[in-house]
């Protein structure tokens, strides 16, 4: 464990709580110190929605630690299951609180005698899971649990539903564009005369969940949500599922494909549709159509405007999902070299690597932020394309970002339609590239004129074309620099020599340079 002004992934808690305060009518009680009681702020500020976050905070005090928690978690429980009349109760740790090593499995027996609610505990262990990997753990507990429950009555049983559909998990809050992109999945869907069954968990009620057998197959649009369900559905129910992410015109196409494969072809339930050759012609004319008219990407990759993109160096960076889905789209749909992808999701490094060979020059998997901003620092990128860190290391080295991924920002959360997955996702990502690098005509006037204007920008890159001669005290002094804002030192050293008519740079133009840019 480390002290950190930045994480990709936050605790395990965070998790937890996504998950339970998408469903509806669940309420989390988080069993923690002073402080670690954010999430409900961080919530309602970002989603913008009407309704109180249902997260009570039993907090850890030293009236606590003098006699214990158990009285006061079990009665934080017990009122809330009076005032709410929730469906679930999910009590949760924080890694703060489980250094007190408390059995609240025990707490979570005792209040059940008291409560009309279910009551669970987080089957997560905070030390050795982070917020993405406790979410997928807790979705798929809580789907175990209904499902369990559902099998122990006499009346249940596995019922399809006559027309082809599916579930589709991994919806949930505070999730990047995940609002949009669930609505263009319905839209997908619907073209290809699929209903769907459920969404899970984001406005789904758990009671509802014992539906999901109801499905024909289930979709998983991301890998760090929702795998861990979908692999247990196909073993407990023998329900196939898809894990492509439709993103890009490529990879939309795979994952109707495989969509159609599942329909057409014998799996363990006998469910096929009665007209294969059909549903096979059908999907194919849908993706020609839909690649043709209503995605613009594949016309944009063979514009003037996009080849003047060929050859600019690109950075990925975030999730598992989106990073290796955008270090595709741009390397084989636009042409955009990749000179290095990478994620943090290191429990998923090995998915990842295999997704990206051949695509990139480089892999970086890593958690720490300081090591992506020396990278981005040494290759000098002409754009960025990864989460809000990203996006300051690119201000701080005068590099223009895309943001693709979480950690989510309220920039994240924009109130058009703006879906990053399907058809209309293609166009959107397609935006996003272009707006994002230093467009034709402003790179023209930049090599024209010098910039702007001409008293304050003196070159466009990471170095000008000068040939000045670094003393060898000024190269160790630059050394010390940081990494991530080295480039800015040096480009402002050689900016202060060139405005000076200086060609060789001393340790005593280096301070100068520093005092001038300080006055």
């Amino acid at each position: 464990m480390k002290l950190a002004y930045w994480m990709y992934a936050g605790p395990a808690h965070l998790g937890t709580l996504r998950v339970a305060s998408s469903f509806k009518n669940v309420h989390a009680i988080m069993h923690a110190p002073l402080g670690d009681d954010y999430f409900n702020v961080m919530r309602s500020m970002l989603e913008r929605e009407r309704d109180f976050t249902p997260v009570t905070a039993s907090i850890v005090d030293r009236h606590v630690l003098a006699r214990g928690s158990q009285e006061k978690v079990v009665e934080n429980i017990t009122r809330k299951d009076k005032e709410e009349h929730p469906d679930l109760i999910v009590l949760t740790p924080t890694c703060t609180s489980s250094i007190l090593q408390e059995d609240l499995q025990n707490f979570v027996n005792r209040a059940s005698f008291d409560s009309d609610s279910d009551v669970i505990l987080a089957d997560v262990n905070h030390y050795r899971v982070n917020e993405i990997q406790a979410a997928d753990r807790t979705l798929e507990q809580i789907v175990r649990f209904y499902l369990e429950k559902a099998k122990k009555d006499p009346t249940f049983k596995v019922d399809k539903t006559e027309k082809p559909s599916a579930n589709i998990l991994g919806i949930f809050t505070l999730g990047f564009h995940n609002t949009h992109d669930c609505r263009e999945l319905k839209r997908l869907l619907n073209d290809l005369g699929i209903k769907v069954n459920e969404i899970i968990p984001e406005g789904c009620s758990v009671q509802n969940l014992k539906n999901l057998s109801k499905a024909w197959f289930n979709i998983v649009p991301y890998r760090e949500i929702g795998l861990m369900t979908a692999v247990y559905l196909e073993k407990e129910l023998k329900m196939p599922y898809v894990s492509i992410t439709p993103m890009g015109v490529i990879n939309t196409a795979s994952f109707i494909r495989k969509i159609v494969e599942i329909l057409t072809k014998n799996n363990d339930l006998n469910l096929t549709v009665s007209n294969p050759s059909e549903v096979i012609s059908n999907s194919e004319f849908y993706i020609n159509q839909q690649t043709k008219f209503v995605s613009q990407a594949a016309w944009f990759s063979r514009s003037i405007d996009c080849q003047n993109l060929t050859g600019k160096k690109t950075v990925v960076f975030g999730d598992a999902t989106h990073a290796a889905n955008m270090t595709k789209i741009l390397a084989r749909e636009m042409g955009i070299q990749v000179v290095c992808a990478g994620t943090y999701c290191k429990h998923d490094a090995d998915w990842f690597r295999e997704q990206v060979l051949g695509f990139c020059d480089e892999v970086l998997i890593t958690e720490d932020h300081t090591q992506v901003g020396e990278m981005i620092a040494r290759v000098e990128p002409s754009a960025i394309f990864g989460t809000q860190m990203e996006r300051h290391v690119g201000k701080r080295l005068d590099i223009p970002c895309g943001v693709i991924s979480a950690p989510v920002h309220i920039q994240n959360f924009p109130l058009g339609y703006r879906p990053f997955l399907g058809y209309e996702g293609t166009n959107q990502i397609a935006d996003l590239v272009y707006n994002s690098f230093t467009l034709g005509m402003e790179d023209h006037l930049l090599e024209i004129f010098n910039g702007h204007d001409t008293k304050e920008v003196t070159t466009k890159s990471l170095s000008n074309d000068h040939n000045f001669e670094w003393s060898k005290e000024a190269l160790e002094e630059l050394s010390r620099v940081p990494g991530f804002v080295r480039g800015k030192v040096k480009r402002n050293v050689e900016k202060f020599a060139t405005v000076n008519n200086l060609h060789s740079i001393t340790l005593e133009t280096m301070y100068a340079a520093k005092e001038s840019v300080n006055a």
